[in-house]
């Protein structure tokens, strides 16, 4: 009798626990190596330079802020924290109004940044992730059991292994602007965080750059927690902060100089300016580039005492803590440029300032309004940030209100080194020739991101969501830079333009080497939802 029901039960038990713990890890995600593109690389880097200008190249020196949202300081309004170091650089130089990023999030919009190329032209479409859901049952325990109305996993039915995971990252077929301008002979630095691999054979020395400092991974704790004078921050109704805070100071998170972890014991952005000074004392007497990667004002939430306290007047501790770190971030860029104009390097160093996303609204720390959205959507809050350029012959003092991408960087750096470019497509321009002449930058600046997709004009941006069922949204940035007012309906023949353009340029690109993670839920003003993929 016992047989007889232990076998109907046997029968529907074993499939569904095989259903719900088979490992869900394939090895159907393999890498595809563009060798054309990586023998055309290692060609152009070995061949002498015939750019016919021996005299020395301007200096150039990148700061690229994490997560600095367009009005978190007072750079465009009046904002919540006063940057005068930052205002300083807009004071001497050309502040863009309307700067676009390719991905609004950290990993694939650097990996624009520092190549030139919009990062979906090579795959790096998605977020450097750790990790996926092993089986269906970690999905199902995700969902119903954290139960997180703003973040949903994605089920799959097969996702990529460890090696896999492992080795994500920037393709070595593609060029870095430090590669570019190390072939010209400059002395190449970058300092803070890298966040485009996970390897050593794809680390900064293997895509050009001469010294490293820093970290790996998208953050690192700024301090060892618990140190005294400096305020650790643990933000409950932030649902990623328990993760950030996990990594510590080990693996990726541990702080490097070239291949060694180090111990560190200065507060890191502090630590990131100081290094970033001595790489200028060393190499002030040849041509040099020093890219500043900041990870403030990402989390994890830590400040010293000292900015903390300047903040009294904010009743909401997380965000007292987040204005100290804008704060802190502001005196050590501040450091940076005091040491250019005193040891005369200002004469002949370009400054490049800019975020690499809008701010983590979901950090509930800031909202980026009067902005639409934040880090994670195609939404302006997402991918607008705060851009300046400063140097010799640029007129001080003005604005540019075209919208220019954060491609243009590596062309704009390229053209001031003397260099041409290598044999393969760049998105960027050069920015100085169009300030010059007052003219438009870019026809159009491009987003895709999964099932998310947005293009912007002078005037308009179209934003859809080819996946799932949602309104397609057309805004006229100009007049509605809070994308408030849905014109689609009344301007299809426009919409319909904007998409063929979209079209034209979505076939140039490949499809993303490595898969979403987790769908995030942004709900505006209306409490409408709408979905992005990270």
């Amino acid at each position: 009798m016992k047989l007889k029901i232990f076998f109907p039960i046997a029968l529907v038990l074993l499939p569904t626990l095989w259903y719900l713990f088979v490992p869900l890890a394939s090895h159907f995600f393999k890498f595809k190596k563009n060798r054309s593109l990586l023998e055309a690389k290692h060609a152009f880097l070995i061949e002498a330079d015939l750019s016919g200008d021996s005299t020395k190249g301007a200096n150039i020196l990148w700061i690229i802020v994490d997560d600095l949202g367009y009005y978190d300081s007072d750079l465009f309004a009046e904002g919540k924290v006063k940057v005068p170091n930052i205002r300083r650089l807009s004071d001497e130089g050309v502040l863009f109004t309307q700067a676009y990023v390719t991905s609004p999030v950290c990993s694939p919009s650097r990996a624009a940044i520092l190549t030139g190329r919009y990062n979906q032209r090579f795959g790096f479409e998605h977020q450097l992730h750790d990790r996926y859901l092993n089986n269906r049952m970690e999905y199902l325990g995700f969902k119903y059991v954290v139960n997180n109305e703003t973040w949903v996993p994605i089920e799959r039915d097969s996702v990529p292994d460890q090696f896999f995971m492992d080795h994500i990252g920037l393709p070595l077929s593609e060029i870095t602007i430090a590669e570019l301008l190390k072939k010209k002979g400059y002395r190449t630095g970058l300092v803070g965080k890298w966040h485009l691999s996970k390897q050593p054979e794809q680390s900064p020395e293997a895509f050009g750059f001469d010294e490293f400092y820093g970290f790996y991974s998208s953050h690192s704790l700024y301090s060892e927690e618990h140190t005294e004078g400096i305020v650790d921050m643990k933000n409950s109704a932030d649902w990623t902060d328990d993760y950030i805070w996990s990594g510590q100071r080990d693996g990726r998170q541990a702080i490097q100089r070239n291949d060694k972890v180090i111990k560190e014991d200065r507060y890191l952005t502090t630590a990131i300016a100081d290094e970033s000074i001595d790489f200028l004392k060393m190499n002030r007497e040849e041509p040099f580039f020093l890219l500043a990667s900041f990870n403030a004002p990402h989390t994890p939430f830590q400040v010293p005492q000292k900015y903390f306290d300047q903040f009294k007047d904010e009743k909401d501790p997380v965000k007292r803590c987040y204005y100290g770190m804008i704060k802190c971030l502001d005196d050590e860029i501040g450091r940076v440029l005091d040491y250019l104009e005193e040891s005369g390097l200002d004469e002949n160093t370009y400054v490049f300032f800019i975020s690499d996303n809008g701010g983590a609204a979901y950090t509930f720390a800031t909202d980026n309004a009067p902005l639409k959205g934040g880090k994670i959507t195609n939404f302006d809050g997402g991918v607008k940030v705060p851009f300046i350029i400063k140097g010799r012959g640029i007129e001080a003092n003005v604005q540019y209100d075209h919208p220019v991408s954060s491609t243009d960087l590596f062309v704009s750096s390229a053209k001031l080194a003397g260099i041409s470019l290598p044999n393969r497509t760049y998105d960027g321009v050069d920015l100085l020739s169009h300030i010059e002449s007052k003219s438009i930058a870019h026809d159009y600046i491009y987003f895709r991101k999964g099932f998310n997709h947005a293009i912007r004009n002078e005037e308009y941006k179209l934003i859809w969501n080819s996946e799932l069922e949602m309104d397609t949204l057309l805004y006229d940035i100009n007049q509605d830079p809070g994308e408030l007012t849905n014109l689609y309906h009344s301007k299809k023949a426009l919409a319909s333009s904007m998409l063929s353009a979209y079209k034209q340029w979505d076939n140039e690109l490949i499809s993303p080497v490595w898969p979403s993670v987790i769908y995030f839920n942004y709900k505006d003003k209306e409490n409408k939802n709408y979905v992005f993929e990270n």
